[in-house]
């Protein structure tokens, strides 16, 4: 039961992300319409174009990677992305409504079904006499779009987690990949390149499953599993990414002034703002998607609390208390390193005769793992001496070292909460003032603190210096 109780509990807790598991087809489905993306309703929202649409050819706008879908054994002939970008791309810029595309791709076609028009017009009036209007001049295009899909990246990032306990477990892995799509616009009267915009999107593939094997009786085995796996379309990912694409080209043309909305207003309205902020914070986004800006200050000063352990020559070592009160700086936000001045207060007890009160002071450098990230892990190391009450034949003035490990997290750029342990060796064996065996006294703490940041943090994103 313990063991059914288990799976039950690991699918439960896998429920928020395995919502493919509860939508298994189990019948045949009739053809739909088209699938949307959360892209298609910002293209929808853009603001209103001006009476007379940009007249805009794409001749291709297909996948450049040349990059085949990779499996267990390698790669396969099938494509890893579409080739029907330039189809994308249209449907795209018609719901935009800011542009008029017209026919290029297959402009052979175009014009051989004119030519057909013309000579069964011309046919009809040698018969009848009657004479048949001119078929109306193509329209030109004042701007041509060009770019394509460049790039595939597999794997990207990639990890999983699994349990098992007697023939019972969980497992799930996942993977992501990304596809980046760039596009131009450029002017058909000179040539320039009026503008080009560049979108990327992530495509996340998953697995998870579930089994027990177990014997519940004498030749009586349970064996179960299930599970589930999904891979997003990758035709999706693309086309929201096309789509991001040409509603940057409309933002971008509208601050460069290439194209007027209906209302001048919208020039500078809430929608067009929205989108330059985006693009400014995307500068301190990283690949995996982290904002990556400069959050702690130079200065912290920081106050934890602390539950001491003591190790030493005493038997039946008690926990005790601990504060401490740290002094940062760091010179500059965005490097690893950092220094620090501890000043603190403990005590330790054994048995029912040892108590001692004690304080110190030690210099310390800090390493955080990711210093612009709201959460990092850090390291730290350092020395200091610790002294004591007075007693007949102890030290006043204790050297030791100090190393430590633990997390940190931003609630503000401002105010920081940790959690962690450190310990302090004592080059002495006389921190209980008894003195026996070949090992020096030490002591464990598990600690919790806050930190207040101080001073410069470099440049927030969308600000200027």
């Amino acid at each position: 039961m313990r063991f059914l109780l288990f799976i039950c509990l690991a699918v439960v807790l896998a429920a928020g992300g395995c919502a493919p598991y509860f939508h298994q087809p189990f019948t045949t489905e009739r053809a739909r319409l088209g699938a949307e993306v959360r892209g298609n309703q910002e293209l929808t929202q853009l603001p209103e174009p001006p009476t007379d649409r940009v007249v805009v050819a794409v001749y291709k706008f297909r996948d450049q990677t040349g990059q085949y879908k990779p499996t267990q054994g390698g790669s396969s002939f099938s494509t890893a992305i579409t080739q029907g970008g330039t189809s994308i791309l249209l449907r795209a810029l018609e719901e935009s409504r800011w542009f008029n595309p017209i026919e290029r791709e297959n402009l052979g076609n175009l014009l051989n079904e004119r030519k057909i028009i013309r000579s069964s017009r011309a046919e009809y009036q040698e018969l009848t006499g009657q004479k048949e209007p001119m078929l109306p001049s193509l329209l030109f295009a004042g701007v041509i779009l060009e770019g394509g899909i460049i790039s595939y990246d597999a794997n990207v990032i990639t990890g999983g987690a699994g349990l098992r306990y007697f023939g019972a477990g969980a497992s799930g892995q996942y993977r992501q990949d990304r596809v980046t799509v760039y596009l131009r616009a450029i002017s058909t009267s000179t040539g320039e390149i009026l503008k080009t915009v560049y979108t990327s999107k992530t495509i996340l593939s998953q697995q998870v499953d579930a089994s027990l094997f177990r014997f519940v009786n004498f030749k009586r085995l349970l064996e179960t599993e299930t599970g589930f796996t999904y891979n997003e379309p990758t035709e999706m990912a693309v086309k929201e990414a096309i789509e991001k694409s040409v509603q940057a080209l409309v933002y971008e043309g509208i601050r460069e002034q290439l194209w007027v909305p209906r209302n001048p207003a919208d020039a500078n309205g809430p929608a067009v703002a929205t989108y330059f902020r985006e693009k400014s914070e995307n500068r301190e986004i990283d690949i995996l998607g982290r904002t990556q800006h400069d959050r702690r200050g130079q200065v912290g000063i920081g106050l934890s609390g602390a539950t001491t352990r003591y190790v030493g020559d005493l038997k039946r070592s008690q926990i005790r208390g601990n504060a401490e009160l740290a002094l940062r700086y760091q010179r500059n936000p965005a490097s690893n390193l950092s220094t620090a001045f501890h000043l603190g207060y403990f005590e330790l007890a054994a048995g029912d005769y040892y108590k001692q009160a004690f304080s110190y002071a030690e210099l310390a450098a800090y390493y955080r793992v990711f210093p612009r990230d709201r959460f990092t892990p850090y390291l730290w190391a350092g020395g200091g001496a610790t002294t004591q009450n007075p007693r007949s034949g102890g030290n006043a003035l204790l050297p030791h070292v100090a190393a430590g490990l633990g997390g940190e997290f931003l609630l503000t750029d401002r105010l920081g909460i940790s959690v962690g342990t450190d310990t302090r060796y004592y080059f002495s064996d006389n921190l209980d003032f008894v003195r026996l065996g070949k090992y020096n006294d030490y002591f464990w703490t598990a600690r919790l603190g806050a930190t207040i940041y101080l001073g410069t943090r470099g440049t927030r994103p969308g600000s200027r210096k």
